[in-house]
């Protein structure tokens, strides 16, 4: 009987344990592009989905070492389908942490139906600040970084720079007009201001033109240090450099700018980063990418750490102290744990250089410097995250 035990015993110590099964959903809202005055760029159409899934071939080693296999379900909606039904078959197929890229009411709507009460949801696509203030979820952790975020970081090289008399151009589209706020904002929060704005007219066919609307039109601007660009989409800001009444460097959307990832970003082993995405993806890797990459990167991370997968857990963990994900920026990224959004350095760049990583030196804050940029612990509006560690 003792030799029968003891056999039985040695079986089950030699029987490797079964692999547990991790269910990753993307959940995604296809958008029909709006109509610019150029054609040389348009997303890509596997924008932010090509970084989910390098991100899950990059966690399925450590996976087989840790006994967890990854799986990452992807449901695309079309820009003429229903995305909460989606959301909600989803859901019901057993999704309890998604990786979302959607517009803001998508996204608010996903996180208010009561099926995903229980989920952690990761906005990879929607820079709203309100999302992160006053219409924030509790169950909603953002990677993109919010339009707050980018503008701080611009006003910091700014302030740095002294570069203190500033004109602005406005485009006509409601983000222009939302990263036009956020830029004033943060112009006034690092003691800088605007010398004189204009709104870019809608008749203006730049492809025909430039060369002699753009001076014109920056003609009665007041004397400038820089001129700031608000147009989002990339309609018109491109024909601006170059062709101001003033020889003035242009920022904003446009020149210098400030993004959550870009394919210029090269050290601190970025590098290696962006040349897998490359050989995955044929293309550069953009901001989208980057943040559904770094969304399933913290995941991993706080399974391993944590020790599950229950997504109360996982959101527990990543805000607390404890979370540092690596994300080849120089420094561990983690999630704020009043409104949930990562923060991150800042790429301050060109089309060609990284010309600065914000926060810069000398903007000092009392716990974290990456919490000079967006809204800090004082100042948010957010009341779903509660008491806070």
């Amino acid at each position: 009987m003792k030799n029968l035990v003891a056999s039985a015993a040695l079986m089950l110590a030699c029987t490797p344990l079964a692999a547990e099964t991790v269910r990753l959903d993307w959940l995604e809202r296809q958008l029909t592009p709006p109509p610019v005055l150029s054609n040389l760029t348009g997303d890509p159409p596997d924008l932010g989905l090509a970084g989910a899934r390098l991100s899950l071939a990059d966690i399925a080693t450590t996976g087989k070492f840790l006994k967890i296999d990854w799986e990452l379900h992807e449901t695309v909606v079309p820009p003429e389908g229903d995305f909460l039904a989606a959301a909600q078959k989803t859901l019901a197929a057993g999704a309890r942490v998604l990786i979302v890229r959607a517009p803001a009411a998508d996204l608010l709507a996903l996180a208010d139906l009561p099926e995903a009460a229980g989920a952690l949801i990761f906005n990879t696509a929607a820079p709203e600040p309100r999302l992160r203030n006053e219409d924030c979820r509790g169950n909603v952790l953002h990677t993109l970084p919010s339009t707050a975020m980018r503008t701080d970081a611009l006003a910091q090289q700014l302030r740095a720079k002294r570069w203190e008399s500033l004109a602005l151009i406005t485009g006509p589209q409601p983000e222009d007009r939302a990263f036009a706020v956020a830029l004033k904002a943060s112009l006034t929060k690092f003691g800088l201001t605007l010398a004189g704005e204009k709104d870019w007219p809608l008749t203006a066919d730049m492809r025909r033109s430039g060369a002699a609307e753009v001076p014109l039109f920056t003609q009665d601007l007041p004397e400038h240090d820089l001129l700031l660009v608000a147009d989002e989409r990339g309609d018109f800001a491109r024909y601006i450099p170059f062709n101001t009444w003033l020889p003035r460097p242009v920022a904003g959307s446009e020149g210098l700018t400030a993004k959550g990832w870009t394919e210029v970003v090269e050290d601190y082993g970025a590098a290696q980063l962006q040349v897998r995405f490359r050989q995955t993806a044929s293309r550069p890797m953009q901001d989208a990418d980057f943040s559904a990459w770094v969304a399933i990167a913290a995941i991993s991370d706080a399974r391993t750490r944590a020790g599950t997968a229950d997504p109360a857990t996982l959101r527990s963990f990543l805000i607390s102290d404890k979370a540092r994900i690596a994300a080849f920026l120089g420094q561990p990224v983690s999630f704020r744990p009043w409104d949930g959004q990562m923060r991150q350095p800042m790429p301050l760049v060109t089309e060609r250089a990284v010309v600065a990583m914000a926060p810069l030196e000398g903007f000092l804050h009392q716990t974290n410097e990456l919490d000079t940029l967006g809204s800090d612990r004082p100042e948010t509006l957010c009341k779903a995250f509660g008491a806070t560690p």
